[in-house]
């Protein structure tokens, strides 16, 4: 009876016995597809994760700063740079100018180290009046050119409007416009040309065109 039953199912068994490679072949396919989705999932993760740091350590240590005019007489003016950012960097110079003109009316040269999160003040007395005149009333532009981690940085121009009247201080306020990071100079020399008082990306291109 044994035997008879044996050889009754011997057929089904011998087909279950080879249909278990198959069987096995498919769980670990749909076991590797699984491991295979949850790596891209956690790779998306920590690509997307060190973005953010980096764009976070970028945003802390790269150098931004604010240049600020500020009335504190009638003929008496000062400029206030704020290190808005960790990185401590060196002044170099400071312009001002009318936005009409093509070159800063004033230059001034420093050498004054600048910490980050501190700020730096300098009274600009007669210098105003150089680029105003006695009598003025329109908007007038100061840049900052400074060194951080060895390169040679410019900040943008920051715009005031400005009333001066019988070489009096009337007004002065600051012009609300969409800021923009720190401009890298490539060259010192550019410090004595009069593309400084451009953008330097802007005259970067100038230059490329004209040599083609």
């Amino acid at each position: 009876m044994h035997i008879e039953w044996f050889n009754q199912h011997s057929i089904p068994f011998q087909v279950v016995v080879a249909y278990i490679p198959l069987v096995a072949t498919v769980a670990t396919t749909i076991l590797s597809l699984v491991l295979a989705r949850a790596t891209l999932r956690y790779t998306e993760t920590t690509d997307k994760s060190l973005a953010l740091a980096r764009e976070e350590f970028e945003r802390q240590w790269s150098p931004e700063l604010h240049v600020k005019l500020e009335r504190t007489g009638a003929r008496k003016m000062k400029i206030v740079v704020t290190n808005l950012a960790r990185i401590s960097v060196l002044l170099q110079m400071v312009q001002l100018r009318k936005l009409a003109l093509a070159v800063p009316s004033l230059r001034s040269l420093l050498n004054e180290p600048l910490v980050g999160g501190c700020t730096w003040t300098e009274e600009l007395g007669q210098h105003l009046f150089a680029c105003t005149g006695d009598d003025y009333e329109g908007q007038i532009a100061a840049s900052v050119t400074f060194y951080a981690c060895g390169r040679l940085f410019r900040t943008e121009w920051f715009r005031f409007q400005i009333h001066v009247s019988r070489g009096e201080i009337v007004a002065l306020d600051p012009v609300n416009i969409a800021a923009r990071r720190v401009q890298t100079v490539d060259d010192p020399s550019e410090l004595t040309q009069q593309e400084l008082v451009q953008d330097v990306v802007k005259a970067k291109a100038a230059n490329a065109g004209s040599q083609s």
